[in-house]
This record gives C-alpha cells, structure tokens and sequence, in this order.
C-alpha cells in the first residue's frame, strides 16, 4: 500500500525505533514528529500528555498515513489503548516489545527498567513484563535528567558520561541481569549506560522488538509497500530546526533530511 507510517515522539528519541525502522523496511516512506518544544514528556500530566499525543496522531492522520508508531515510552504508557480504539488505522507502542525483550534476554528474571518519571510511574513495563512472566523481579529507576541530556544534543561527552554514572550509582545495590532501556531517548546514551552498569548486565532498548511488530502488522493488513517509495521522508518538529536537524544527521546519516517546523495549539 502506497501510504506513509507516521512515527511520534516527545522529541527526538523515536529516531532511534525510526533507525530500526528504515533498516527493516527500506521501501517505506516514514513521516515523523517530534515535540521538542514540548518535551520532556515525563514529568508531565498523563491528560497534557495524552493531549499532546493526540494532537501529533490526528496531524499524521491528516496526511494519510497507514500505520501509526508511538516511538515514546510515556505517551505509549498513558494513550496508547485511546489510540488504539479510534484510530481509523493500526497503531503500536513500544512498552510491550520492550517487555517482551527482557523476557527474551534475562536468564535470572531479575529486570530493571530506566524510563522518565511518568513511565515508571504509570507501572506500565511492570505490567506488561508481569503478563509475559509473572514470577520476575522487577526494578523501576527514574532518571529524569537523561531526556534533556539528549535534546540538548550533549549525550556524546564526558558530561554525559559522568552524569549518567552518578544517576545509576545506586544500581550498584540491586539485584538484575537485565536492564530495558525504557525510553527511546535513552539508546543515545546506551554507551554510558553499559559503563555504568557493567558489561555483565544485558542493556536492551525496545527498538528491534517493536519494528518485529510493525512487519507483522503490515504483512497482517497487507499495508506492505511493495516497491520502494519515491517519498523521501519528512521530519516535523516543534523546536528548534538545527538542532533536530543535527541529530537526525547524525543518528539516521542522512544527508540534508527533509525537516519541517509544526506547531500545536
């Protein structure tokens, strides 16, 4: 189906699901949004947030898009189900691939999830982890700081290193094998996270898990483009051109991407 996929996030973490994305599915063409004028998304009400998301899926749903991928942790944990029921077209998150992911890796079931303070606060990867395997153990860790670390465009340094570190000091004191990078911002920084942690722990992000799920669906509905798009893909965002720009360069390699500024009400 010659269609676009629309992808959206509270800024720039969904490239990371949207990487994974273009690399399963070359003859897609995908329109993403991201709110960084709006984010961090965490610390937010679950109705701004729930609000917010709507807003960008009802702008994606104006350009004709098939498939919907909610490449954001919070806003999968607090809208996902009311997309899921009134959107006129399939939509996915990214918690239960997360979950799922763990479930695969850990050899102990001992699971720590990293997410924003609204996605461990909604219990959202606990739940779904608990429907998968109901005797884990399960870590929530909040690390408000790393999403602004991103957008910021500072997650490569010493200074994201060093922050990332005194963050996770206290993990050194819990039990797990496994840890679910459960925010898609958070793989910018996965480097850091694994030198925090330690070799020995599994890091996981949600990326490979959900894209499984987005092929499944399109090969379900038989939504699949059959030739490649002659669409390049588009990026919105409601911050700052250059610096999403900068990353989306760097992250995704691609030259001169198509950005364009949106606004929201």
């Amino acid at each position: 189906m010659n269609a676009p996929i629309g992808v959206i996030d509270s800024g720039v973490g969904g490239l990371t699901v949207l990487k994974e994305l273009i690399h399963r599915l070359p003859n897609e063409q995908f329109i993403y949004i991201g709110d960084t004028a709006r984010c961090p998304y965490g610390p937010r009400t679950a109705h701004e947030v729930r609000k917010f998301t709507w807003q960008m899926a009802e702008a994606l749903q104006n350009q004709s898009i098939k498939m919907l991928v909610v490449a954001c942790n919070t806003a999968t944990a607090v809208a996902l189900e009311s997309l899921q029921k009134n959107c006129p077209f399939p939509v996915v998150g990214v918690i239960f691939p997360g979950a799922r992911a763990a479930i695969k890796a850990t050899t102990r079931s001992e699971i720590c999830i990293l997410g924003t303070t609204g996605t461990i606060r909604s219990g959202a990867y606990e739940e779904a982890i608990k429907s998968l395997s109901s005797s884990s153990s399960i870590v929530p860790f909040a690390c408000p700081a790393f999403v602004p670390l991103v957008e910021s465009d500072e997650y490569e340094g010493e200074f994201a290193r060093d922050l990332v570190a005194k963050t996770l000091e206290p993990l050194k004191k819990a039990s797990f094998d496994t840890l679910i990078l459960g925010c898609t911002h958070y793989p910018l920084l996965q480097k850091h996270i694994e030198a925090a942690v330690g070799n020995h722990i599994k890091v996981l992000s949600s990326a490979e898990e959900t894209a499984e799920d987005v092929m499944e669906l399109l090969t379900y509905y038989h939504l699949h483009q059959e030739t490649p798009s002659t669409e390049p893909h588009v990026f919105y965002t409601t911050g700052s051109i250059p610096m999403f720009k900068s990353i989306v360069t760097k992250w995704l390699e691609i030259d001169e991407p198509n950005i364009q500024s949106i606004e929201f009400e």
